[in-house]
């Protein structure tokens, strides 16, 4: 895997990914960007919800369970000294469907977190991780 981060102006980058796609970061105007971006640790946040995400999808589906969305909402905590970080981080998976059975979607959550995500299990070895959900019936 590769990947290129160019400084563009101020505190302003652009990642591109080794697959060609691109994101911007940028950091508040107090520290000399303008926030036109994503800040890097928000992006580090992203990629563990983006990896649990996929993750969770792919098991519901392959086991033909009937979902329609699927939004997980994290919030993480970071420590008060530099380096600032991350000490806790919360997944909570909004997993929405019909008739989507709540220990099919616990063993999907369960098994991104233990054997699947490489981002949270990476992570997990310095982080304390947690996991929860709810189930909307549509």
């Amino acid at each position: 895997m590769e990947a290129k981060v160019r400084w563009v102006e101020g505190r302003m980058f652009v990642g591109e990914s080794g697959s060609g796609h691109t994101v911007v970061m940028d950091g508040p105007s107090d520290h000399g960007g303008r926030n036109m971006g994503v800040r890097p640790m928000e992006m580090l946040l992203l990629g563990v919800g983006g990896c649990s995400s996929f993750d969770v999808i792919d098991i519901l589906l392959k086991g033909r369970n009937d979902v329609s969305d699927c939004v997980v909402e994290l919030t993480a905590e970071r420590a008060d000294a530099i380096p600032a970080v991350f000490t806790k981080i919360h997944l909570h998976f909004v997993v929405s469907g019909r008739n989507l059975k709540e220990a099919v979607v616990e063993r999907a959550i369960n098994l991104s977190a233990e054997k699947y995500c490489s981002a949270s299990i990476m992570l997990g070895k310095v982080v304390n991780i947690s996991h929860d959900f709810e189930i909307v019936e549509v």
